[in-house]
């Protein structure tokens, strides 16, 4: 007999994600597969470019080319065209307004876009020239920008690759020409980040997989290197793109509050407790990068670090002064914008529109200034949303996949310590499941525990001390 599985649909229905796209929505997509970009584009096709995503994605937003340029590097980074088919104010306009973004299950998305664009038509498949929007980014001898351009253009991927493939390309001393000097680039950008004092905190990240007999599972997803540094390229293109909408005054902001600094005096209290060196004036963001993420006391800081990352949101620009300190992101060190993701994200086209009109010295367009007040609304739902449905889908599969074995034994790793009245939070290595645990414990110690409830109708597991 075979064992439960998870039945995501209910999910679906909980959270009312929608099955499908109106008519009126599919008919508009597909005229606008069908028909030709208006407007001049840059023929940049000679450009060595390829994606990297997961395998079998199909809904390719970048493709990226990282070369040597003098003693510096030049990236150019082709973003998906949804500007070009996504008509202000019509209805495929207004249902993806509407959705906001993408909303990823572990059986099937639920697409932002009909599949014939995010699938298709925008996608940057390798099948052929696709029109894009290309940034030029040259950098300095440290990895720092010096210019940059944008540009709608056509483009032609050279190939589709995945993070395990390069990564193993890597090791084997046969890169893709898009991608000789990612090697160089990618570690001086990272470096960069803490210098400017990015909090990136890398926390194990469990994902839903397919258990190779027909079921499901919780994995840790592990970061590669050529992952880590495909995604500076992304933050640096967005960095730029923030920049760029600042100095006109108009665009959207992705921000993130500095930590307050009693939350910074309590993370060091954390750290001394858990025998973690903190040298004297050394920032959150250099203890932090410098962590043994495979220890377990480096796992409770990293958790206890969650508290400095509070209050993300969206800021619109329309012309008013901001004051500095409200257009930052903690966790990056820098104003961000999101530009690279548009298939995905609703609010990444709009950036877009904004970069491409402000580095052109043309006026941005009123609906598009009439729309920037409203996304920050939107994306801040919309960001609620994709997190409760990627919550409750791990919650489930785990409730699963323990559910016939309540009483029994599980390693573990303590990531907090109970407060008053509560559970503590304890990270189980094998399955890795998170969840909370009750009984006398201590952040940072490997212990035994001992599961107690595993239910799939409430999504709960929980455990306690052995």
């Amino acid at each position: 007999m075979a064992p439960p599985q998870p039945d995501f649909d209910v999910i679906r229905a909980e959270f009312e994600l929608p099955t499908g796209f109106p008519a009126d929505v599919l008919a508009e997509a597909e005229r606008a597969a069908a028909g030709h970009p208006p407007g001049q584009r840059l023929d940049a096709t000679d450009i060595e470019l390829v994606t990297i995503d997961p395998p079998g994605s199909k809904d390719l937003d970048q493709a990226v080319g990282v070369t040597r340029r003098g003693e510096g590097f030049r990236v150019h980074y082709a973003i998906a065209d949804l500007g070009a088919v996504v008509a202000p104010g019509g209805a495929l306009d207004a249902e993806v307004r509407r959705r906001g973004q993408t909303i990823y299950l572990p059986d099937a998305s639920v697409p932002l876009h009909p599949p014939v664009l995010s699938e298709d038509a925008a996608s940057l498949l390798p099948d052929g020239p696709r029109p894009a929007v290309l940034w030029r980014i040259d950098l300095d001898v440290a990895g720092e920008p010096t210019d940059v351009e944008v540009r709608r253009a056509v483009v032609r991927s050279r190939a589709q690759l995945d993070y395990a493939g390069v990564q193993a390309d890597l090791e084997a001393g046969r890169l893709h020409p898009a991608l000789v000097a990612l090697p160089e680039l990618g570690p001086l950008r990272r470096a960069a980040a803490v210098a400017r004092g990015a909090i990136e905190l890398e926390l194990p990240e469990q994902e839903v997989q397919p258990d190779g007999d027909g079921g499901w599972s919780v994995v840790l997803r592990h970061r590669v290197d050529v992952e880590a540094w495909n995604a500076e390229i992304s933050l640096l293109t967005g960095m730029c793109a923030a920049k760029i909408m600042l100095d006109a005054g108009v665009g959207v902001l992705r921000t993130l509050p500095a930590p307050p600094p009693d939350a910074v005096v309590e993370l060091r209290r954390t750290a001394l407790s858990l025998g973690v060196d903190w040298p004297a004036g050394a920032p959150p963001a250099q203890v932090l990068s410098g962590l043994d993420r495979s220890a377990p006391r480096a796992l409770a800081l990293l958790r206890a670090a969650t508290r400095l990352l509070r209050g993300a949101g969206y800021l619109a620009l329309g012309g008013e002064r901001v004051a500095p300190e409200h257009t930052g992101h903690a966790g990056i060190g820098a104003p961000y914008a999101h530009v690279t993701a548009p298939l995905r994200r609703l609010v990444d086209r709009f950036g877009t529109e904004v970069c491409l009109a402000a580095t052109a010295g043309v006026e941005v367009p009123a609906w598009l200034r009439a729309a920037l007040p409203e996304l920050p609304s939107t994306m801040a739902s919309s960001d609620a949303l994709a997190a409760k449905v990627d919550r409750a889908c791990l919650d489930l599969t785990e409730a699963v996949a323990l559910a016939g074995r309540v009483g029994e034994r599980f390693d573990a790793v303590v990531l907090a310590e109970a407060a008053a009245g509560e559970s503590g939070e304890v990270f189980v290595l094998d399955p890795p499941v998170l969840g909370p645990c009750a009984g006398p414990l201590r952040a940072g110690a490997r212990l035994a525990v001992r599961l107690v409830q595993a239910d799939p109708e409430a999504r709960k597991v929980t455990f306690a001390v052995e």
